[in-house]
């Protein structure tokens, strides 16, 4: 191998990176519309044509994923710190399989009728993962950290109302206002649970970005 091959090959190949994750959050975007349209749907059979859809984007996900730790494996010099690229990977990973999940579950329960929180919290999520995607748009283009922190601060907010979200929806869900039997209540209880979790798993993304925006300051 020529000597200058040799240092071609261990340069960061950085746009290699840069196209994974794109994929990855466009992706997750697509994840996450789908996911409302599952939750705002009332016929049975449209929302189980969606799950299967949405099951495959999850798959996609994994792929996307795995394409990633491969890529860290392969690449001698990265342009982020391998543990805050990986950090990143496993993050949207994990979102995208709670809402194919929460999903499974709404489609199993077979309601067709979509309580306001239920909705309320599809839409806190798509929001969220617009955010995400704009944050790692920003972080591979170089962007400046003040941009970042603006995304980051809207992600905080949403989280704190799917917060109050969950805490109102739970109080419903128990004064027995919805008429629903204990065993309906559990089952709402546990979705909602997930819904919260996977808003809380979107504030952990930027936990990783803030460790990389110091890291590069």
């Amino acid at each position: 191998m020529r000597l200058d091959s040799l240092i071609r090959w261990f340069l960061p190949r950085e746009e290699r990176f840069h196209e994974l994750f794109e994929r990855d959050t466009k992706n997750l975007k697509r994840g996450a519309e789908l996911f409302l349209a599952v939750v705002r749907s009332r016929d049975a059979p449209e929302r189980e044509i969606k799950l299967v859809e949405l099951k495959a984007i999850e798959h996609d996900g994994d792929q996307i994923t795995r394409q990633i730790f491969e890529a860290l494996h392969s690449t001698f010099l990265t342009p982020l710190d391998r543990e805050d690229i990986r950090a990143l990977a496993v993050d949207i990973d994990d979102i995208l399989d709670y809402l194919e999940g929460i999903a499974q579950f709404i489609v199993l329960f077979e309601s067709d009728v979509a309580p306001e929180p239920l909705v309320r919290f599809a839409e806190i999520l798509l929001e969220l993962v617009h955010q995400i995607d704009r944050i790692t748009t920003l972080i591979w283009n170089a962007r400046s950290g003040d941009e970042i922190s603006a995304a980051m601060v809207r992600i905080s907010e949403l989280e704190n109302q799917a917060d109050g979200l969950f805490v109102a929806a739970l109080g419903s869900l128990f004064r027995g206002e919805s008429g629903r039997d204990p065993i309906e209540v559990l089952k709402w209880k546990e979705i909602y649970q997930e819904l919260e979790d996977a808003c809380d798993k979107c504030k952990d993304f930027t936990h990783v970005v803030g460790n990389i925006v110091t890291k590069n300051a």
